[in-house]
């Protein structure tokens, strides 16, 4: 690599970067050119004299992390993975935002090497970004810094600090002191509606330093190339408190006309802009997507100097013990070791417990076989089944720590999990009430777009918490939540439903929302032997008051009230001398991934179906001619009162199934 003293070299590495930032968004008629321009040189600091990386293999577990939380700049990070060669073409920048091209409007994880996370939700990235560090430091003290002993970098803007997420993390990150967490502020003084003036006035580095973050003030240092490594490192070595680097940078820098204005940030410059903006910088005027081969040469080497240590860490994780390799193996993957769901309870028919506390109880009997397990919950631990006994709480003087205490902070919370989850190592679990969900919903809704393996208990699922009132009770979230694609919702009926619910959780991809009860409901009859199986399919037949052939009428349930569709069963009958089925529909998605074959034959087409849920009838259309729903607000009442007066209850199941074959049989169609 030509030497990093070269500043002619270095400054037209620069302008390379600032000429494809201005192009791709030219070609693709959108895009956010101004803040890549005035970021070039700190990206180039970063990627050439500051990240631990091998690009040649962007998933080296103890390579460093950089997340652009201000994703809308994606183009300067799609240049740099272009540069240092991670597999990106030049085509590929030409194809920004177009339809199915590997560089889309805001970054993508898994969609191309080299991004870390899922950003573009301003905030979210760098919430994500102290998901990492927690698991850096999780692996660093699990494993030894021999095998994890890297920092986390990120890059955000007015925006990301606007944003609430960002006051949660922040708080949260300075409280447990993520030491190798460095975030850059660039601060433009630029919105899309204008000067940030116009809507903020916050000192953002005493507001971080109150956080208890250290903060590195560079000031207009933005093409300083020395001043912005000194910034980054001395950032670097501070061991206990995360940083903020601020830097006072100016949008579309050196546009002649759109520097430091709003159009800079969201719009492309313009062809004559970007050609007198490109002969300011040296560049060929008339030629696209220009890198000469000294400028190419140059990162392609920055891209492999990682090398060495790659294969050093390679070699010291050949060292391993079989078990302790095992372990690592399990932990990188978020699942189990070989055989972790052996320990897994059942529970006998009629015992009484909330699912909550069933899903404790699995939680703690499965803690050994799962060594990236991390806990947490939003100030809420001992209510929603993720307190483990004896933990270590994660902390600066506890980096270890598997219990993790968040504070009244959902959203920051969730947003956390999916980095820790993204990063590797470590399978999240953080609980809060179900209706708190909608604070958390944006990085829910991020974890299902990234396929990030994370599990939430969302307890206290409807109306049945009882006297804490409409406030706090559930109704439209569990419709909301099963209409958000790649996201597993499972809201089991008793333990032993909790107990599959969770053996699916730890082993599939993606997230995964556990919908639990506050208030006991019974162990039911068949679920300890038909349970495993059949939640793992979304759907099945409980029991049966016929001799197996086609049913006269089927009741479906899940939660809390898939026991009055027993027992309702049970009535119809002695009462009627019907024939009913009783299915249990734990997990829409998954029963929807089921053949054809396999969903008739749980529920079969003609036979009429009655669907009991305490929550939205929204959406049981698709599998139910009638349902016992609740489609209104609730009221603050005893959880037995509140499930009497809104309809959940046997006599009342009874009544509708009733209703609903009598309009059967008087010609009522389906």
């Amino acid at each position: 690599m030509p030497p990093a003293d070269d500043p002619k070299l270095e400054q037209r590495c620069i302008n390379v970067i600032r000429g494809l930032a201005m192009d791709a968004p030219e070609r693709a008629g959108s895009g956010h050119p101004g803040t890549a321009m005035a970021l070039a040189p700190l990206a180039h600091v970063l990627f050439t004299r500051i990240l631990r990386y091998d690009a040649a293999d962007p998933e080296w577990p103890d390579r460093d992390r950089f997340v652009l939380s201000n994703g809308h700049a994606c183009i300067l990070q799609y240049s740099l993975l272009y540069l240092t060669g991670y597999g990106l073409e030049l085509e590929d920048l030409r194809q920004f935002r177009r339809f199915g091209s590997r560089t889309p409007g805001h970054p993508e994880v898994h969609h191309l090497p080299g991004i870390e996370v899922t950003t573009g939700p301003l905030g979210q990235g760098f919430a994500q970004s102290a998901g990492l560090a927690i698991a850096e430091r999780f692996l660093r003290r699990r494993f030894g810094p021999e095998l994890f002993d890297h920092h986390t970098f990120g890059i955000c803007g007015d925006g990301d600090l606007m944003e609430g997420v960002s006051h949660e993390t922040a708080s949260l990150a300075g409280h447990l002191g993520l030491g190798r967490l460095v975030l850059v502020f660039d601060d433009n003084h630029i919105t899309i509606d204008g000067p940030t003036e116009l809507a903020t006035g916050d000192d953002v580095p005493r507001r971080f330093e109150s956080y208890g973050w250290h903060v590195v003030r560079l000031g207009e240092a933005a093409n300083d190339l020395d001043a912005i490594e000194g910034g980054l490192r001395e950032a670097m070595a501070e061991a206990d408190r995360p940083s903020l680097v601020v830097l006072r940078s100016h949008i579309g820098w050196p546009a002649p006309h759109l520097t430091d204005t709003r159009e800079a940030h969201g719009s492309p410059l313009g062809e004559e802009e970007v050609r007198l903006t490109k002969a300011l910088l040296e560049l060929p005027a008339d030629e696209e997507f220009y890198v000469p081969e000294d400028v190419l040469g140059y990162y392609r080497a920055a891209g492999r100097r990682g090398r060495a240590e790659r294969e050093d860490w390679e070699r010291r994780l050949a060292l391993l013990g079989e078990e302790e390799r095992a372990r690592y193996e399990a932990g990188k993957a978020g699942k189990g070791m070989r055989g972790w769901a052996e320990a897994l309870p059942s529970f006998a028919e009629g015992t009484e417990m909330a699912t909550r506390k069933a899903v404790n109880k699995v939680l703690q009997a499965s803690v050994d076989g799962l060594p990236g397990l991390v806990v947490g919950s939003a100030d809420l631990t001992g209510n929603t089944g993720v307190e483990l006994a004896g933990a270590e709480v994660q902390s600066l003087s506890s980096p270890g720590g598997n219990q993790v205490h968040y504070g009244i902070r959902e959203f920051a919370m969730a947003s956390a999990m999916n980095g820790m989850a993204l990063h590797g190592g470590i399978l999240p679990v953080g609980g809060t009430f179900f209706v708190f969900s909608d604070y958390a919903r944006p990085a829910v809704r991020l974890a299902a777009l990234s396929q990030a393996h994370v599990v939430y208990f969302f307890t206290h699922d409807s109306i049945g918490l009882g006297e804490d009132g409409p406030t706090h009770q559930p109704i439209e979230q569990l419709a909301s939540l099963r209409a958000m694609p790649n996201l597993s919702v499972i809201r089991p009926a008793d333990a032993n439903e909790c107990a599959a619910a969770w053996a699916v959780a730890v082993e599939q991809d993606g997230p995964t929302a556990l919908i639990l009860t506050r208030q006991d409901v019974p162990v039911l009859a068949g679920t300890k032997e038909k349970a495993r199986d059949g939640v793992a399919r979304g759907g099945y037949v409980l029991s049966e008051t016929g001799n197996g052939a086609l049913p006269d009428l089927v009741l479906i349930g899940t939660g809390s009230e898939l026991q009055h569709c027993v027992t309702a069963s049970e009535r119809l009958s002695s009462e009627e001398d019907l024939e009913v089925r009783v299915v249990s529909l734990p997990c829409w998605d998954r029963f929807g991934a089921e053949t054809e074959e396999y969903r008739s034959s749980v529920l079969p087409e003609g036979v009429p179906r009655l669907a009991v849920e305490a929550g939205s009838s929204f959406g049981w259309e698709r599998y139910a001619d009638a349902t016992i729903s609740i489609d209104h607000f609730g009221a603050s009442a005893p959880c037995a009162v509140n499930m009497e007066k809104f309809g959940f209850n046997t006599e009342n199941v009874v009544q509708q199934a009733r209703q609903l074959i009598a309009a059967r049989q008087g010609g009522g169609e389906r």
